[in-house]
């Protein structure tokens, strides 16, 4: 019998695994590989909203986690996947650069802008306005941390390739078993796949559509993270990450025609080089009505987890939700209540 039964090892079940064992847990991983969206995501931490210009939700608890628990990862699987790295958003207005010395002023942002206007004379990124500069961001190539990590499970025996047969899982008050094996607990962690899951599919997981681009471009040689109508992140090799676009309708990970048109038109917005689209991603983040992840034990359920709705910033969520639900279960702390899915069971009269 294992301790943990972890169903997905998309990003927010790598981070979850990881904190299990570095907490002598032991564990078993299944993955199906159903839901693309950890290894076509485009992997930007970012302690800011940089369309208003206003802090994260617990930014800096964030930040304090993932800095220690990614370099920590990196060394452990022998890899590099974490970029740290400016953010500069390009101001399109003066009104704009006035609103960025208001939020540098504010206590909760500034330790993560730069107060100053940054005018950097790249060739072929024109901003006449300038640019604001955000400090602690960067980001994850979360396909090679993923794939590492599934290694590394798979050399010890703690993978399971095959989808998850919902209907073979037994629950019982001490332990949970399934098909030949048995734990203490399980924890989904199944990204969208969570709308197939019939212990949680009634909580309101909407899932947002994301499209992304790979260009080749030889002569932008750019350092910097851009954000402006798109994000455009330098990958090496002359080759930029370009995204991302938001669709609340399409639940399907297929690249779509429309995504395209509107990444290039945006694209064509920020520069003015010339390049090749070398790559078409798409996939489905899943997102939550009121921008809150999903996180918990199950109702009715003591031994039956969820790590969820990771959403567009994953990468700084998935070690802080990760150690939170590992220290609510293991040592019954109250979990966040902006987070906690007894949010939803309440309104139910469920709990």
């Amino acid at each position: 019998m294992v301790d943990y039964l972890i169903v997905g090892s998309g990003l927010a079940g790598v981070c979850f695994a990881e904190f299990a064992l570095q907490n002598g847990k032991t564990i078993l991983v299944f993955e199906n590989d159903s839901q693309p969206s950890s290894m076509v995501a485009g992997g930007l931490y970012n302690p800011v909203v940089l369309k208003r210009f206003s802090e994260i939700w617990k930014a800096q608890e964030q930040l304090d986690i993932a800095s220690v628990f990614y370099p920590r990862l990196e060394q452990k699987l022998g890899v590099t996947f974490d970029f740290p790295m400016p953010i500069l958003r390009k101001f399109a207005s003066i009104e704009e650069q006035n609103n960025w010395f208001v939020a540098a002023d504010k206590p909760k942002l500034s330790a993560f802008l730069n107060p100053k206007v940054l005018h950097y004379d790249y060739n072929y990124c024109p901003a006449p306005y300038g640019f604001g500069e955000v400090l602690h961001s960067g980001y994850l190539d979360i396909q090679k941390m993923v794939l590492s990590y599934r290694e590394y499970l798979k050399e010890r025996e703690f993978l399971v390739n095959d989808s998850f047969a919902y209907d073979s899982l037994e629950i019982n008050n001490e332990f949970v078993s399934y098909k030949e094996y048995k734990a203490k607990h399980i924890v989904f962690a199944e990204g969208f796949g969570l709308h197939q899951n019939p212990y949680f599919n009634d909580l309101p997981l909407d899932g947002t559509k994301g499209e992304l681009l790979h260009i080749k471009a030889p002569e932008l040689q750019l350092k910097e993270i851009i954000k402006s109508g798109v994000f455009i992140l330098p990958v090496g090799n002359e080759i930029y990450k370009v995204g991302a676009t938001y669709n609340w309708s399409d639940k399907t990970n297929l690249p779509t025609k429309e995504g395209k048109e509107e990444l290039l038109e945006k694209l064509n917005e920020l520069i003015t080089c010339e390049y090749e689209v070398v790559e078409h991603l798409a996939g489905v983040r899943p997102t939550v009505k009121d921008r809150r992840p999903l996180v918990g034990t199950h109702y009715q359920y003591n031994n039956v987890h969820l790590l969820n709705g990771l959403g567009t910033r994953g990468v700084m969520l998935g070690p802080f939700l990760a150690q939170s639900l590992l220290r609510h279960i293991e040592e019954g702390l109250p979990l966040d209540k902006e987070i906690n899915i007894e949010r939803y069971y309440k309104k139910r009269a469920k709990s």
